[in-house]
């Protein structure tokens, strides 16, 4: 049996991976509140069925990215603009104005990746494994492994011709 207090605890303590989707699909400050509010209320939905079968993480994210990327073809069928609006957040001890630079050019050419693509990129920036981004995607690990590295040579041209 989940209670709502063990809900909330496993909120707290993923809070930054919420963070990390709604920062990748959301477009202004407000989307990523409400996307945030989406995803929470998605995941105390789902919660009832997690079975302790993954780790939290996995679960989470699989929740989270389903989540956004509905969220986010429902707005292209009702023909909302989406744009990118790159929040990198540094912390004031090691701000490193060309580290910000070059984080802010990563997102935005990030923001130009199909929806899947997005969601590789998201879970390998977050050191996640080819297995665990297969769990979490439903995609098949070499695919995972194919689909990075057709991503990163995207991403490379884009970056370099930017």
């Amino acid at each position: 049996m989940h209670t709502e207090k063990a809900f909330v605890e496993i909120i707290k303590q993923n809070e930054a991976l919420i963070y990390k989707v709604t920062a990748v699909y959301g477009n202004h400050a407000e989307d990523k509140k409400d996307l945030y509010q989406e995803i929470v209320l998605q995941l105390w939905k789902a919660f009832e069925k997690f079975r302790n079968q993954s780790q939290v993480s996995t679960w989470l994210y699989r929740v989270a990215l389903n989540t956004a990327i509905t969220r986010l073809r429902k707005d292209k069928k009702e023909g909302q603009m989406v744009t990118f609006d790159a929040g990198v957040h540094v912390l004031e001890d090691s701000y490193d104005p060309l580290l910000e630079e070059r984080s802010k050019n990563l997102y935005s050419h990030i923001a130009m990746l199909n929806d899947i693509e997005k969601a590789v990129v998201l879970l390998y920036l977050e050191d996640k494994n080819h297995q665990e981004i297969a769990q979490i995607t439903g995609l098949t690990a070499s695919n995972v492994g194919t689909r990075m590295a057709r991503i990163k040579e995207k991403l490379k041209k884009g970056i370099t011709k930017g």
